[in-house]
C-alpha cells in the first residue's frame, strides 16, 4: 500500500520561509518522478514544481521559480520544497504526488497517481 504523507506547513509571515517534506512508503521510491502542486480555496490545483526521479532535473511554475526549490533524498524516501520569499498569494493546501507514468519526468497531472493528503501553507501579509 502506497503511502504518501506531506508535513511542514503552517502560518509564516510575508516574506518568510517553510520548508515542506513529504515521506513515501509502499513503493520503490527512485523509480517515480515526484511534484508539488498546490490548491488554493476555489482555485484549481496546479503544479508548483517537479522533479526527477535522480533528483538531477528540476522544473518549476513561473509564479515560484526562483523562490522554490524542490529536492528529493532517495535513500530517505522523502521529497522536499524549500519555499522563500513567501507572498500571501502562496496561501494553500499543498500535496505531493508521485508519478506512474514512467516517465523520468513529467509536468502532467493525470500522470500523478499517489498523491498525499496536504499540508496547509498560510502566508500573512
Amino acid at each position: 500500500q502506497v503511502q504518501v504523507v506531506e508535513s511542514g506547513g503552517g502560518l509564516v509571515q510575508a516574506g518568510g520561509s517553510l520548508r515542506l517534506s513529504c515521506a513515501v512508503s509502499g513503493l520503490t521510491f527512485d523509480d517515480h518522478a515526484m511534484g508539488w502542486f498546490r490548491q488554493a480555496p476555489g482555485k484549481e490545483r496546479e503544479g508548483v514544481s517537479y522533479i526527477s526521479r535522480g533528483g538531477t532535473r528540476t522544473l518549476y511554475a513561473s509564479s515560484v521559480k526562483g523562490r522554490f526549490t524542490a529536492s528529493r533524498d532517495n535513500a530517505k524516501n522523502t521529497l522536499y520544497l524549500q519555499m522563500n520569499s513567501l507572498k500571501p498569494e502562496d496561501t494553500a493546501m499543498y500535496y505531493c504526488a508521485a508519478d506512474a507514468s514512467g516517465s523520468v519526468i513529467t509536468t502532467t497531472i493525470s500522470d500523478f497517481r499517489y498523491w498525499g493528503q496536504g499540508t496547509q501553507v498560510t502566508v500573512s501579509s
